[in-house]
């Protein structure tokens, strides 16, 4: 088992947010608390660190998280970018990453990862279904190697990770914790789900 002190957190929220009309998702409104305040609380004080990747609005992101960290490189280059500049960034043997629009991930999700990976270098939180691949638990090691990968122009999560001793993470009981939000109609869909799920009324 990975030890919390080997353990730094990460939520993603470097997007552009084009499909939302390039606002920044991670600080879109939801249920009270901002996005990326909901995954906030699924990895606080199960990590030894918490980063948040963000390419804009730093300030705003620090009251969230122990450090803010922009993408390695410029130019909102995807997801793969982020992980690399996480693992660049943490100072622990491992790195767990999760999405700013998911804010229904599960309470255990930490555990659950850690307790999947078994010997391998890369675990993909799975829901049955769908790999989700921005939900992954890595060994902070492989920088070198994203760092190769990225420079030949791949930009492909799936296509990365299999090139390495990887495995799913069995998240059958709850795919509906994997739900992202792309878009204004999504954000609000799943927003009336969860209250009525919860007996409140939004407003």
């Amino acid at each position: 088992m990975i030890p919390t002190h080997e353990l730094t957190g990460m939520i993603l929220a470097g997007g552009e947010g084009r499909r939302m009309g390039g606002r920044d998702k991670g600080l879109e409104p939801f249920a009270g608390l901002p996005l990326v305040g909901h995954v906030v609380k699924r990895l606080e004080g199960q990590v030894a660190e918490l980063l948040i990747n963000a390419n804009r609005n730093a300030d705003a992101y620090r009251f969230f998280a122990d450090r803010v960290i922009a993408d390695e490189e410029g130019g909102f280059k995807g997801p793969l970018m982020g992980i690399y500049s996480g693992l660049r960034a943490a100072k622990t043997p491992w790195l767990l990453v999760a999405p700013c629009d998911s804010p229904a991930l599960p309470d255990d999700l930490v555990a659950r990862m850690v307790a999947g990976i078994g010997d391998h270098d890369i675990a993909v939180a799975f829901d049955s279904e769908r790999l989700h691949p921005v939900v992954a638990l890595l060994r902070t090691s492989l920088a070198d190697d994203l760092a190769a990968t990225l420079s030949e122009g791949e930009r492909k999560i799936d296509r990365w990770y299999a090139r390495h001793a990887w495995c799913k993470v069995d998240m059958s009981d709850c795919p509906d914790a994997f739900a992202n939000l792309n878009t204004e109609e999504e954000k609000l869909r799943l927003e009336s789900l969860l209250a009525a799920a919860s007996g409140k009324v939004l407003t």
